[in-house]
Parts: structure tokens; sequence; C-alpha cells
């Protein structure tokens, strides 16, 4: 779980959010030139913006009625310096203090960077980040800061994204100042701003008036492995630090602009890369950059899989087919963000902040006035869970900073990209709360409790089937069901199963790959705390295909399987008749009035003496009690819902062979627990073929479980309050809840799912435990 005092905020930058008053004495940025030269994707420019210089105060407010804690914003260079090195402007001064004061008084901690890509344009105009005396004019910034805002504000940041304006910026000209500059130039811009970074440390702290702390927050993809195999992890590894990318795309890169910060040293394998393009790199340069820091930010939104390939070399898996992407195409891979700061920690050892990570959706004010941003949560759920789970191993994160509060002008896109958790109509500067930011302000009241970390997803949990190949199978079950079988003597399909002999997987979801017996065992949660109620998973659900005669065979009672069979419970069963032969019949029940008659039947083979047989017919219900005798003759096909227990008792077995031997007998057994005399057929056989559309039939009600068929044709719905049920389509198909679901598919309707939709032509046959 994330530590008590764990910082919850938002994050934004001033360019994209604050906008402009003609009397408010800023200077041009490097933005507003290269917006004002057609750069901006829907043609609008940052004058306004979210009004956020004059609308503060209730952004501020409204951040409070959203329990947000912190808030990381920048200060514009721009505007508090409009020339970049000379007189400050005051105005601006005053604003940036009102800010802060406003934030303060509305329980919000102010975190402030210092350059979130504002620069002057004056300063652009003399060489920008390519010349050398930026260092200076940086590190006056960076006073000029101090001497303002460090009373009443604690936390700095220096520099946000490097990699993004040295590289976008100034290597491919995609964004501002939008220059495309040859890779000697661009290493030095890189060198320059880290050593402009270093000086701006020392100033912070030199001219601010108490204690601050200082950190620094760069960015980039973050490569994780495509499985748990320690040799993709490694590998992971070294690509996330490593030096992969094409010289035209070389500043997304995590190592060269963390390493010298952090480790004082810029890495071995970069310097050889890229040595021909490299400035001169003092030792003087070195202890500058790597001036102490207080914490590291890290901009995590997406990442890459990587694995170790044949070769040795790294593999850079290809996402699924279908793989969810952002508003903006970016790839959702939460896993990214586990990986990424995990790796990061390992490799620097200082505490951490997630300074952004969030997501651009299509979301817009809906009919009903509010706005409705799932996607948003769904995604923000799976990260933040993904971040705790590297805490919960020893990760020093100290806070999360979602990206952003506020639809706002997102660079070179303009308004097309809405990040924020407030919508904002920018015609009439209307915030209305999405869906999402009051899912967050749980978030930060439970301190994540609320997580699907911690919570476990309440979703349908589809299960993969088991198949059991018996002498008596046949190939119905593809035939009829379409499952992929693993022979034509497929006798069992245990569709949900959490038993030693054959566990059922997790098909897809939250919960994919795990058995059903580890989810009951790992979740019991989802299963209305089962293990308190049972030491096992109760029920097991099959459909049995019966070619041929099954054996004539009895099963125990609870009492007697736990003293005779390592404690497994004993079985009862219900069967539901899918399909029958003409003149099919199973046998049912006995004849014998006395155990010493049973014996001797048995042990004289009188078989045709001792067995009831019944006919039965599609649609028929039987209900198996522990100690009756019993047996599938040939030609049937049926839903088997019985307690999770594979204990059987053979009587007789035709004297068939298996494996070249007859098949093991239980006899002394059987006559232990058959009960006498036998209970007739009339008070356990029923037809349930044709009940009512949109009904529930009950199969069957004992100690274990309750077993019912539900008939849809059209919509029904009904609460589910149980402790968990199981489905299984046996006709039709249709949907449960948003699923699509056709015959052959199971699952689980876990506890605490609520309200059960159903729409569409299908039979299901469903169970619960008691």
């Amino acid at each position: 779980m994330f530590r008590d005092d764990f910082v919850w905020g938002v994050a934004a930058s001033a360019y994209q959010t604050e906008g402009r008053d003609p009397d408010d004495g800023a200077g041009a940025a490097i933005w507003d030139k290269f917006i004002a030269e057609g750069h901006s994707t829907d043609g609008y420019d940052a004058s306004v913006a979210c009004d956020h210089m004059h609308r503060f105060r209730e952004d501020y407010a409204l951040m409070k009625d959203l329990s947000i804690k912190a808030y990381r914003f920048s200060v514009s260079w721009a505007r508090l310096i409009p020339d970049g090195k000379g007189a400050v402007n005051e105005k601006a001064v005053k604003l940036y203090r009102e800010m802060i004061l406003s934030m303060k008084e509305n329980g919000v901690e102010p975190y402030l960077t210092l350059y979130h890509w504002e620069l002057p344009q004056v300063l652009q105009d003399e060489g920008g980040w390519l010349n050398d005396d930026i260092v200076e004019w940086f590190g006056n910034y960076a006073k000029v800061v101090a001497e303002k805002f460090s009373d009443i504000c604690e936390n700095f940041i220096t520099l946000n994204e490097p990699q993004c304006f040295v590289g976008i910026g100034n290597l491919s000209g995609n964004q501002a100042p939008g220059n495309k500059l040859s890779y000697p130039e661009t290493f030095r811009i890189a060198h320059n701003a880290l050593k402009a970074h270093g000086n701006a440390v020392i100033n912070l702290r030199k001219y601010a008036k108490r204690p601050i702390k200082v950190g620094y927050a760069p960015t980039c993809g973050m490569a994780y492995p495509a499985s748990d195999k320690p040799e993709d992890i490694e590998m992971a590894r070294k690509v996330l630090f490593g030096f992969y990318n094409p010289m035209d795309n070389w500043t997304w890169n995590v190592a060269w602009f963390s390493d010298p910060v952090i480790l004082g040293h810029y890495p071995e394998e970069g310097l050889k890369k890229f040595a021909e393009y490299l400035p001169p790199i003092t030792d003087e340069d070195m202890k500058l950059i790597s001036q102490p820091l207080d914490f590291m930010g890290q901009n995590i939104y997406n990442g890459y899989m990587i694995a170790k390939g044949p070769d040795g070399e790294p593999d850079f898996v290809k996402r699924p087919i279908g793989s969810p992407k952002t508003g903006c195409d970016w790839p959702v891979t939460p896993d990214c963000l586990y990986w990424g700061i995990k790796m990061l920690y390992d490799r620097y050892h200082i505490p951490f902040y997630i300074t952004e990570n969030g997501m651009s959706c299509h979301d817009d004010v809906s009919l009903d006035g509010r706005v409705h941003d799932p996607n948003r949560i769904n995604f923000l759920d799976m990260y933040i869970s993904a971040l705790q789970k590297a805490v919960d191993e020893g990760v020093d994160v100290r806070g999360y900073f979602l990206w952003s509060f506020l639809d706002n002008m997102e660079w070179d896109k303009g308004y097309t990209e809405k990040f924020g958790i407030i919508h904002v109509d920018f015609e009439t500067q209307r915030r209305t709360v999405k869906d999402s930011a009051f899912w967050y302000k749980k978030v930060i009241e439970t301190n994540g409790k609320n997580l699907s970390i911690n919570t476990k997803p309440l979703q349908l949990i589809f299960l993969e089937p088991v198949f059991k190949e018996v002498v008596w199978g046949g190939n119905r079950l593809k035939t009829n069901w379409g499952y992929d079988i693993p022979s034509d003597k497929t006798g069992e399909c245990w569709v949900v199963s959490a038993h030693k002999s054959g566990a059922s997987a997790v098909k897809e979801g939250a919960y994919k790959g795990k058995t059903l017996k580890e989810l009951f065992e790992e979740c019991p949660e989802l299963f209305g705390n089962g293990q308190k109620k049972y030491d096992r998973f109760p029920i097991l659900v099959k459909i049995i295909d019966a070619n041929d005669d099954l054996s004539i065979q009895v099963h125990p009672d609870d009492e007697y399987a736990r003293i005779n069979e390592n404690g497994s419970y004993g079985k009862f069963e219900c069967w539901y008749i899918l399909d029958a032969s003409e003149g099919s019949e199973i046998v049912f029940g006995h004849k014998a009035k006395t155990k010493e008659e049973l014996k001797s039947m048995i042990d004289e083979g009188r078989w045709d003496d001792l067995i009831n047989t019944v006919p039965v017919k599609k649609g028929d219900v039987v209900v198996i009690k522990p100690g009756t005798v019993h047996a599938i003759k040939g030609g049937i096909l049926l839903a088997e819902i019985q307690q999770n227990s594979d204990i059987t008792y053979r009587v007789y077995d035709y004297d068939r062979i298996s494996d070249g031997k007859p098949r093991e007998l239980h006899v002394e057994k059987s006559l232990d627990v058959i009960t006498i005399p036998a209970p007739g057929a009339a008070e356990c056989i029923k037809n349930c073929l044709d009940p009512k559309a949109n009904t529930v039939t009950e199969l069957s009600d004992c100690e274990h479980f309750t077993a019912v068929k539900i008939t849809v044709d059209g919509d029904m719905s009904f609460d589910m309050d149980k402790d968990f049920m199981t489905m299984t389509v046996i006709e039709g198909n249709g949907i449960v809840g948003s699923s699509v679901v056709k015959k052959g598919d199971s699952f689980i309707i876990p506890c605490g799912y609520g309200k059960v939709d159903l729409k569409g032509e299908m039979t299901i046959i469903a169970s619960s435990p008691k």
C-alpha cells in the first residue's frame, strides 16, 4: 500500500493553461512564435487557453473539493523575466505568489517547475539552449524563483522532459522552437541543459529563504519484459538504459539524461557511440550537473515489450493485435509503470515521484450534462495499481501527479487532445467535472484502497475447459459443442473446475492465466470470502458425453470421504439431460432389500437382478444423492453439477480393459456407502425441458448447492445475491452484462457483482453454493 504521507496530485504547465493579459508584462515565449507560424493542429493559440491566470482561485477551490493534495505547476520564464536575464516582471511575481497562496489556502501543496518549455523568445534569438551562456541565464532565473517564492513554496523541479525539448524541439523540429539541428548541436544543447539544471539546483538552495527540496523530471518510454523470465527482465533493463534508438531519435533515452544527474557521469556505452558528436565534457561540468537532489521525478506514459531473442540480442516484441490505445494513439501499457519505476529505482536509489501520467480521451459533455470517461478511469486504475505493486515491493515512491487537471492547450496539437480530469468549454471557460475526477477523489481519500489491485475487479470470469479422455467417451463435445477436444474418446469436459485433477484456467481479463483454484485461494473476496465458508472451491461443473455405458458406481457422503479419502468432499450431483438417443436410459438405484442381499448380488454378478434402469429424455433432471447406485448409459449427453470431488466407487465396469488391464473396482467401499433401501426414481427425476421464457427454473436445491436453468428469450435480469454463481450456456447465444456469450461458454459471476442483465435467445445452467 502507499505510505500514509503519499502525495496525490495533478500537474500542468504555465503555457498550456494560464493564458495572457494585455497588461500582464509577460514576454513572448518560443511557443508563441511557433504557434503563430502555423504549427498548431487546429490553428488555435494559447492567448486564452484555460484562462487560469484569471480563474486560478476557482480552480484551486475545485481541487480542494476533489481532495487533491498537491499541484505541480510551472512558472513561465518568459512571464517572470521577459527578456530572460534582466528585469523581473513584478506583475508575474504577484500573480504567482497569489497562485501559490491560494493553493495553500485550499490545502494544495505547490510543486514548482522552473522550466516546462516556456523559454523566452529573446533568448532563443540568441541561440537558446545552444548558447553556452544559458547555463548562467537559467541559474539567474533560478535565483529569482528562490528569492520570490521559496518562503511560500518548499518543492522545486528544475527541468521538465529534456528529452522532448532537446529532441522534438531542436532535432526533429516538430515542437518549439522548430529547429532541425545537427547531431553535434543537439548534444551541446543537451549538455547545456544538464549544466543549467545543476546551476539551478545550486542557486535554488543558495538563495532560498528556508530549507527546500529540489528534483528533476525527465521522461522516456519504458522498456518492460515480455515475460517474468529472468533473461527477459535483464534484457529489458539493458534496453531501458541502453542505446538502441536510431540517431534521428537519439534523445529518447533514459541513461543519457539521468546518469549524469544522479550518478555523476555519462554512460560509457553512450560516450563511445556518440563520441564524434560530443562537445567537450569536463570534470567541472560533471560536478555541476550532479548536484545532490532530494528526489527524482519521472514522467511515464507508455512503454514497449522486450524479450531476449534467440541470438542473445533484444527482441522488440510486437504488441498483440487490437491492443488498446489512448485518444492520441499512444499504447496503453500499464506494466511499463511497474517495471519502469522499479528499474529506475534499482539504478538510482533515490526517492521518486511520478511527475506525469495520464491519458488523452475523446470525451465530451454528454446529454445528461456529465462527462463520462470510463477509459480514463480504467487506464488510471491499471497504471496506479502497477505503481502500487512496485511500492509494495520496496520502491521508494513519494507521490503521483496525474496529467492533467484541466483539458488544456496540448502544445502543437492545439485543443484536439484532452488529458484533463476537468472538461473545459474553451468558448465559455465553463468547467465540468469528469467521472474520472470523482474516481480519483476516492483514490486519494482511501490512499488507493479502491484500486483494483486492492479491491479486485468484479468482472465475469470466463474459464477454459479441461478435457478427460475415457474408454466410454465420444466426439460430441466437438461436433455438438465446438470444443477443441483431444480425441474421439473425450468423455468429460470440466467447464468449471478447481479440482487438483484438472483446474480450469481463466481465459481473459484481469485474472487471465490463473487457475480457478489459485484465484479462489488468492482472491477469496470474489467468492464471498469463500475460504471462510468452504475449505476449497465447492462446485464442479461438467459436460459428459457418454458414447458408451459408464461403470455402475456410487459416491460417498462428506463424512465417509473425509475419513477414508484424505479429507475429500463426498459427491452430491445433479444431472441435466442435454440430449438422449431414442430409448435412452440410466441406471438409478438397486433392488436389494438388505446389505447381505446386496453383497450377494454383487459377488455373484447378478446385475440384472440388482440394478434399476429408468428411461430418460432431453430436459430430464436427475438428482444423485450420495449412496445412490447409478450409471449413465450410452447415447446420453448431460450437464453435471456436483460437489468439488472426483471420488467414484465403481461397483461394476462390464469387464472392460483400459491400458491393457481391467479398470479398478471399489466393491468394499461401495458396500460401505450404498443406501439401502435405494431411493425411488420418482422423487429424484423430473423434466424441465420447456419452461416459460425469461424464467429461472430450479433443478436442485440441496445442502451443498442450488442448480437452476435460466431460459432467456429477449431481455431479463436478476440481482446476484449469492457468494458467487457459475454459468454454462447450453443452447443459443446472447449477452451477459456486456459480454457476448455462446453455447459452450462457462464463467463465474463474482460476489458483489449486483444486477445481472441477460439478452438474447439462450439457455443457461447455473449453480451457486449454499
